[in-house]
């Protein structure tokens, strides 16, 4: 039986010791402890691509900004950071969704649902391709500021699966931003994993009130808008940072597979400059033998085989 780590004020549970937990979802290991797990189809490098495919409403302040107000006087309607975005829906997806098909790639969006009637032509392109949609707000908007979080939480997830004609299986909050209650509303809607909590490059088991829940490697490391919208490095700078990972990556193999997620949004990395660095990412990766890309469903379904919850593990055993 898993129960929620919060209680119904807000408070986090008290180890025996008195003291807060450290993490209040997930139970502290150190990676060199866990269990091994057999690696999919005997290739140690899983590579999860995320792309990140949002709605920045035209009406409100932008979510992030590439030219900052003149005066320090912020407008809506905010022209240039509305377009920067929107270049990116225009532009830098025909070329994420190329590459990834002539390379034969698998891939997730996660996708504003907003996104399916603002940006038909894309959703639909991304769900011919076979892009696994994951659950991603309405709009790009933090679910913080949410009155009725479950609610929203829910229309999401109806509208994706009207439109895909599958269940969503997985949740990535617009810039990972969890109320206190969003793992356990996640999970008692029937989402299998979440990539919000970036703890270890191997999937972990959640508590939440309504059951475990996968928390899902995600990466503030290898994602365009960490290393060119926030720290600005040069082009080249995520290219570099995949390369060095791999390597860090593969002295730990022998230990334990690792997964290795991207996150991407097209107007950051399917601009003109870098595009060509994230052709040599992928090539580099097809090119080696102990590499497999997955989509995020496929890890957790790899992941519950290998290391079922505890709670599923003492059924089969009393069975």
């Amino acid at each position: 039986m898993f129960a929620s780590p919060i209680d119904g004020h807000g408070r986090l549970w008290k180890s025996k010791g008195g003291n807060a937990m450290t993490n209040p979802r997930i139970p502290y290991e150190m990676s060199s402890a866990r269990k091994r797990l057999e690696p999919p189809d005997g290739k140690p490098l899983i590579v999860h691509l995320v792309v990140n495919v949002e709605h920045w409403r035209f009406e409100n302040a932008m979510p992030r900004k590439i030219i900052t107000a003149l005066h320090g006087a912020e407008q809506v309607p905010d022209i240039p950071n509305y377009s920067w975005a929107e270049y990116g829906m225009r532009c830098g997806m025909p070329r994420i969704l190329e590459l990834f098909a002539d390379r034969g790639v698998p891939a997730s969006t996660s996708i504003n649902a907003g996104v399916v009637d603002a940006y038909p032509q894309c959703a639909e392109a991304m769900l011919e391709a076979g892009w696994e949609f994951i659950g991603h707000g309405m709009h790009q908007k933090s679910m913080q500021a949410e009155d009725d979080e479950a609610s929203l939480i829910q229309a999401v997830l109806d509208k994706l699966e009207a439109f895909t004609g599958s269940k969503t299986r997985g949740w990535l909050s617009p810039g990972l931003k969890e109320s206190v209650d969003t793992p356990d509303i996640l999970k008692a809607a029937g989402v299998d994993y979440v990539c919000d909590w970036v703890v270890d490059d191997l999937p972990t088991w959640m508590v939440t009130k309504a059951g475990p829940l996968i928390a899902m490697p995600y990466n503030l490391e290898i994602n365009d808008s960490i290393i060119y919208a926030i720290e600005k490095h040069a082009s080249p700078e995520m290219y570099r940072r995949m390369s060095d990972s791999v390597a860090a990556f593969e002295k730990e193999f022998e230990r334990n597979p690792r997964v290795m997620a991207m996150g991407l949004h097209p107007h950051l990395i399917g601009v003109p400059h870098r595009i060509g660095y994230l052709e040599r990412m992928i090539d580099d990766l097809l090119a080696r033998e102990d590499t497999i890309f997955m989509t995020g469903s496929q890890i957790a379904d790899w992941f519950k085989i290998n290391a079922p919850p505890v709670s599923d593990r003492e059924g089969a055993h009393r069975r």
